[in-house]
């Protein structure tokens, strides 16, 4: 730990998304970040330091690091995400085309734009004609007996749940697997928001954005 700490900048400026160096650097040593997110660090000034780091850091994390891959075509997660304490899913927004009347508490069939898995969801709440949902599977299969309102094709805008894995920062382009996901398929998408281990992350993708190369 002293030594990863004395190889950071040691602004303590919160950049990365810790409140100080030492935190960030106790994140790095347990794979929670990653060097990219000290946007200090990749200063030409820093330059050795950096790669004395990723060096030290390959040294001590390498062999036991954990990997997130998607179940069809082994991509590679920077993290899992879970729902939010007390859900049954990770919660989703929606841009629902439908006609069909749709209220709070309504179970509705969809199909994700890109994805060829017919969803059951559960509308939490509705925004502005956005709809907010619950993945909750179909009712038949599952013993409910609710009416299911046909909702079309839907565009998901953004996930919300709890991370497992590496810490991304506010503004990040990130590839995630959401825990519920049948097809474990990862997503792509950026961390708008991020409160310990809860994160909004919006332009949500099913293709997956490579991240660039600093």
């Amino acid at each position: 730990m002293k030594t990863i700490t004395g190889l950071l900048p040691g602004f303590n400026c919160g950049a990365c998304g810790y409140t100080d160096c030492a935190s960030f650097a106790g994140a790095l040593a347990i794979q929670k970040a990653r060097t990219d997110q000290c946007p200090v660090l990749r200063q030409d000034r820093f330059q050795k330091q950096l790669w004395s780091l990723e060096e030290l850091l390959q040294t001590v994390t390498g062999a036991g690091q954990e990997e997130y891959k998607g179940l069809i075509d082994k991509a590679k997660a920077d993290f899992l995400l879970h729902p939010l304490p007390g859900e049954p899913s990770c919660r989703e927004t929606l841009a629902c085309f439908s006609a069909n009347k749709i209220s709070k508490d309504d179970v509705i069939r969809y199909r994700p734009l890109g994805c060829p898995i017919t969803h059951f969801a559960r509308i939490v709440e509705i925004d502005n004609g956005l709809l907010d949902v619950w993945v909750i599977g179909p009712g038949k299969l599952l013993g409910r007996g609710e009416t299911v309102i046909e909702a079309g094709i839907c565009m998901v805008l953004s996930f919300r749940g709890v991370i497992e894995g590496m810490r991304p920062f506010v503004g990040q382009t990130v590839k995630f697997l959401p825990s519920h996901c049948m097809m474990g398929k990862v997503h792509s998408g950026v961390i708008v928001s991020l409160e310990d281990e809860n994160t909004r992350i919006d332009c949500i993708d099913l293709k997956i954005w490579e991240h660039t190369k600093v």
